[in-house]
């Protein structure tokens, strides 16, 4: 399990905690949420404790990718940044995450930033100039060491040949070094797991990494040699210091730097890990500047446990989880559902049964019953209370455990276990009230005894929930918030700042407290909740199509969750239907018809609504390479152009179409179709076909109108 660093070590007294920087390809989703609320939550926790708290967000906006997608969707690579960076602001906003900075690639005190880093690594001989001829990953923004035509090892897309001058940066002399970070501070990369993936991937000898490209023009120029623009990855990684001020000459940026770097943690997807704990040391190693403390890595949000791709349709959006039932809901629930550092399962089933059972039925039940019953029986004024009985004396030391293993498990960064024993201390104190029942008077007990008993009770239960409400804070502040003025203790972001929050002890609230008017914190989520989250994700998903058609600029694959990605990312997506031919062949035709196309044909063909088709994506393709699988006599190995990536798309047309008469045709492709593995190639789409004759013989798709590739079938 990761930890995070101690402050109190460092004399700076300063915790800086990063994101990663979102790569503008598509609209933020639910993974991008995840790591964001995480950094959030420890960002809020280390502020109410006194320290000096620097939390960074942002967006990665540069690179090849961006470039092709903008130019497929009719923009300017600026306008295309600007529209989806500012989606990334906007829902950050709109859930109140207390972000510090927000950085974008294309801001010139980033660029400055860069170019300054990269000069300084030239001056240095760390960088020298040379020439590239291998294969790009345009989509994971990667050279790869593959042959021409393989597809790439991380994400499976079609690598494209590329041969161009670059500047090289000599990663191949910090190996040894690279190796003794890991090995004499293992905190370095945590967790475990991907601690050892590194150090595998070091140990297999590192070589020099192109920093440059001469195809490309979006980014950031090289110093003194601007026909060259600097590596995404290079430019990417700089962030975290450029948004501290690395790079300005002006004083009140340098005593930021000063004050903030090194950070404590950089927070990454897994999928990026060796960018962030190869590359970026090493880049900061030749310029003499220090190391970050810990690179930690979450791992992906599956939805369905399936991962998460806009292609494929199944994103979810954190606003439809807010719209329904608040952002508290959505930070709960992925804190507790998830063990951080392994892949997560999201549903909206699941979802609304967290929300019921622990906000609604559990912490907010509890605090409804207690500040009721004190305006009930006290006018709405903490009681004065007498000695504590054993069933007191319980819940006071119930609190005082609870309070070092939430504090133990939260800086072990495990919420899950830290949420867990916390609302084990609410349900304590829901049975202690449901056992001493205060609103019912024994017969036998006077009137002046059962008072006492009703202020004893309301008072402990009313204490166990300052405590429960100063803890959870940092990852239920909406609705912290709230609990702390029915407890009539004021604004709880002033109490955070005021050191309220932290060294909690039995006893903090006061007899003769006013508490205000009680009010709800999580109405319970009926059985509509679902649907209605279903009935909005899937308005989002229409909102994407007609972005992807050009509205607003969603062109290119989506990264794979998690993270929290910069420019890596993947495609492993799920089915959208069952293939229609043998099972070892995927289908030469996505969609079946008859000859006859008679109505008796088409019976008992379920039928789908609107939302069901804009989850299939139909693309223009034009294929590259065409040539037969060895021992598949059905099999055809096409290589396809869609204009903003090249693919690997496996048919099984064999029999039917002789390989060198399909180059330069333009076909129909279903875009968004789970990859699969055949005869040891990975498939990712699915050519379409009409399926004609008793036999299913298939007849390509295609245009009598000269239609440009990468175009959407609507």
């Amino acid at each position: 399990m990761p930890t995070l660093p101690n402050p109190s070590q460092d004399a700076r007294n300063s915790f800086y905690i990063t994101t990663p920087i979102y790569y503008v390809n598509a609209r933020p989703h639910l993974g991008h949420a995840y790591s964001t609320i995480v950094c959030d939550a420890v960002a809020r926790r280390k502020r109410s404790q006194g320290i000096a708290t620097w939390f960074l967000t942002g967006t990665d906006e540069h690179g090849q990718k961006i470039e092709r997608s903008a130019k497929l969707a009719g923009k300017s690579p600026a306008e295309f940044a600007t529209a989806i960076s500012g989606e990334f602001r906007s829902l950050w906003d709109r859930m109140g995450l207390t972000y510090d900075d927000y950085i974008r690639t294309t801001e010139d005190r980033h660029k400055r930033g860069v170019q300054r880093l990269f000069a300084e690594l030239h001056d240095r001989g760390f960088i020298y100039k040379g020439s590239y001829t291998g294969q790009y990953c345009v989509s994971d923004e990667a050279f790869v060491d593959v042959p021409p035509g393989a597809p790439c090892p991380d994400c499976g897309r079609i690598t494209e040949t590329i041969s161009e001058e670059n500047y090289f940066f000599k990663l191949s002399a910090f190996e040894r070094k690279l190796l003794e970070l890991y090995e004499t501070h293992p905190e370095f990369v945590q967790p475990e797991a991907r601690r050892n993936e590194v150090t595998a991937f070091v140990r297999s000898s590192l070589k020099d990494v192109s920093v440059s490209r001469t195809s490309v023009s979006w980014g950031v120029p090289v110093p003194g040699d601007e026909k060259h623009v600097i590596y995404v990855w290079f430019d990417a990684l700089v962030n975290y210091i450029t948004a501290l001020g690395y790079g300005s000459d002006a004083p009140e940026d340098k005593a930021r730097f000063e004050k903030f770097w090194p950070a404590n943690v950089h927070l990454v997807g897994k999928e990026i890990i060796r960018f962030h704990c190869v590359y970026w040391p090493a880049f900061l190693m030749a310029a003499g500047l220090p190391l970050p403390k810990s690179v930690i890595a979450n791992g992906w949000l599956l939805f369905d446990k399936t991962k998460m791709s806009k292609s494929v349709g199944n994103i979810v959006r954190a606003e439809t989880v807010l719209e329904v039932l608040g952002a508290d809901a959505l930070r709960y629930f992925l804190l507790r559902e998830i063990s951080f550092g392994h892949d997560g399962n999201f549903t909206f089933e699941a979802l609304v049964q967290r929300y019921n059972a622990d906000l609604a039925n559990g912490y907010g039940n509890l605090v409804s019953r207690v500040v009721n019953m004190v305006h009930r029986y006290f006018g709405g004024v903490l009681p004065e209370t007498g000695p504590m009985g054993d069933a007191e004396t319980s819940i006071q030391n119930d609190a005082g455990l609870t309070i070092v293993e939430f504090n133990t498990q939260f800086e072990a960064m495990d919420f899950s276990r830290a949420l867990e024993s916390l609302w084990a201390l609410v349900a304590a104190v829901d049975g202690y009230l449901t056992a001493s029942a205060p609103w019912k008077k024994p017969a036998e007990v006077s009137d002046e005894a059962h008072a006492k008993t009703q202020a004893r009770v309301l008072a402990t239960a009313a204490e166990a929930i300052r405590i429960i409400t100063a803890l959870v804070h940092p990852i239920l502040p909406e609705s912290t918030g709230k609990v702390w003025l029915q407890l009539g203790l004021g604004n709880i972001e002033e109490a955070a700042k005021r050191g309220d929050l932290k060294d909690l002890a039995w006893g903090g609230l006061r007899a003769g407290t006013s508490f205000a008017e009680p009010a709800p914190l999580f109405p319970r989520a009926e059985k509509d909740a679902i649907e209605r989250m279903q009935s909005l994700e899937s308005g989002n998903n229409l909102s994407a199509v007609a972005a992807v058609s050009g509205s607003s600029g969603e062109a290119s694959s989506s990264p794979v969750i998690s993270e929290a990605t910069a420019p890596c990312s993947g495609s492993t997506e799920a089915p959208v239907h069952a293939p229609v031919s043998e099972p070892a062949v995927p289908a030469a035709s996505a969609l079946e018809t008859t000859a006859a196309g008679s109505d008796a044909a088409r019976e008992g063909i379920a039928q789908i609504g609107i939302e069901d088709f804009a989850k299939v994506e139909l693309r223009v393709a034009q294929i590259l390479v065409a040539e037969r699988v060895p021992k598949a006599d059905k099999l055809l190995r096409l290589e396809v152009d869609l204009g903003y990536e090249k693919r690997q798309i496996l048919a099984g047309i064999a029999q039917y179409y002789e390989p060198e008469k399909l180059i330069g045709r333009k076909v129909v492709i279903v875009a968004n179709l789970a990859p699969r593995k055949l005869r040891g190639l990975e498939s990712n789409g699915m050519v379409v076909a009409a399926s004609i004759g008793d036999h299913g013989a298939p007849v390509l798709a295609g245009f009598l109108e000269d239609v440009p590739i990468g175009a959407r079938l609507k």
